[in-house]
C-alpha cells in the first residue's frame, strides 16, 4: 500500500513539474540513444551504403574498355557511389516511425505526456533530436561511402570523382541531408498513423512503391510526376553531378524535400495535439 502511495506521489510530482524544451530534448536523446534498434539501424545504414556502393562500382574498372562511348560519357561516379541510398532511406525512415510509434505500443507515451503535457513541444523535441542525429549519421556515412567507392574501389581505366571537382562536394553533403529528411518524414508518418506496421507501410509506399508504379504508366507522364517524389529527387537531383533530363535542380529538390518533411510533421502535430490521440 505504501509502495502504491509513493508511486502515485512520484507521478504527481512528475506531472506537476514544467519541463522546458531543452529538458524535453535531453529526454528524447536518452530514449533514442538507449534503444537497441537505434544501433542496429545505424549499423545497417553504414553496411548498406558502403556495401552497395562497393558492389556496384566494382563492375566498372574491369569493364570500362568494353563500354560504349555514350555509356562512358553518361557515367557519373559520384551518383553511382550512393546506390545504397534507396535502402538507407527506408531504414532511417523506420527509425523515425519507431521514435513515435514505439511509445504507443509500449504504453510509455503516457509517461512522456505526464512529464511534457504540451504535445507540440514533445513532438518538436523528437523532431529536433531525430533530425539532428539522422543528419549527422547521414553526413558521416555518405562521406565514408564516397571515399571508399571513389578511392578504394574505382581505379584506372575507370575514372573516379574527387571532392574538388564541381558539384561533387554538394552531392555528398545533400545526400547526407536526404538521410535526415527521410528520418523526419518517418517521424511525421508515425505521428499521423500512430501504429508501427501501418506507418512503415505508408513510408515504403511513398519512398519505394509509388515511384515504381508511376514508371509503369505509359507515355512518360508517370516518370515526370515521379521526378517530384523523394527517391527520384535523391537519385536524379541531390546526388547527380551530371544533369539528368527532366530532373529538378539540386537546390529545388532539397527545398521540396524540406516541404514534404514539414508537411508530414505539421499534419502529425495537428493529430498528436488532439487529447484523444
Amino acid at each position: 500500500m505504501s509502495g502504491a502511495t509513493s508511486t502515485t506521489a512520484s507521478a504527481r510530482r512528475t506531472a506537476g513539474r514544467r519541463y522546458g524544451f531543452a529538458e524535453a530534448a535531453r529526454m528524447e536523446w536518452r530514449k533514442l540513444a538507449t534503444l537497441r534498434s537505434t544501433f542496429w539501424i545505424a549499423a545497417f545504414i553504414v553496411a548498406v551504403m558502403v556495401g552497395v556502393a562497393t558492389l556496384v562500382l566494382s563492375y566498372y574498372p574491369a569493364h570500362w574498355t568494353h563500354m560504349s562511348a555514350w555509356q562512358r560519357a553518361d557515367f557519373d561516379p559520384t551518383n553511382m557511389g550512393f546506390a545504397g541510398l534507396a535502402l538507407a532511406q527506408l531504414a532511417i525512415g523506420v527509425a523515425g516511425v519507431l521514435v513515435m510509434t514505439a511509445e504507443y505500443s509500449s504504453g510509455s507515451i503516457r509517461s512522456s505526456l505526464a512529464a511534457i503535457p504540451d504535445r507540440r513541444k514533445l513532438l518538436a523535441a523528437k523532431a529536433v533530436v531525430l533530425g539532428g542525429a539522422a543528419l549527422a549519421l547521414g553526413e558521416m556515412v555518405c562521406l565514408a561511402s564516397f571515399l571508399v567507392s571513389e578511392y578504394a574501389v574505382l581505379h584506372a581505366p575507370a575514372p573516379h570523382a574527387s571532392l574538388g571537382q564541381p558539384g561533387v562536394l554538394r552531392a555528398v553533403l545533400l545526400s547526407g541531408a536526404y538521410v535526415g529528411f527521410a528520418g523526419l518524414l518517418g517521424l511525421g508518418l508515425g505521428a499521423i498513423v500512430r501504429h508501427t506496421a501501418g506507418a512503415i507501410a505508408a513510408l515504403a509506399g511513398v519512398l519505394m512503391a509509388l515511384p515504381l508504379l508511376l514508371h509503369l504508366i505509359p507515355g512518360g507522364a508517370g516518370r515526370q510526376v515521379a521526378n517530384y517524389l523523394p527517391m527520384l529527387i535523391a537519385e536524379n537531383s541531390l546526388t547527380a553531378v551530371k544533369p539528368v533530363a527532366g530532373a529538378l535542380s539540386a537546390w529545388a529538390g532539397l527545398a521540396l524535400l524540406a516541404g514534404y518533411a514539414a508537411a508530414a510533421l505539421l499534419a502529425g502535430g495537428l493529430l498528436f495535439a488532439r487529447r484523444d490521440a
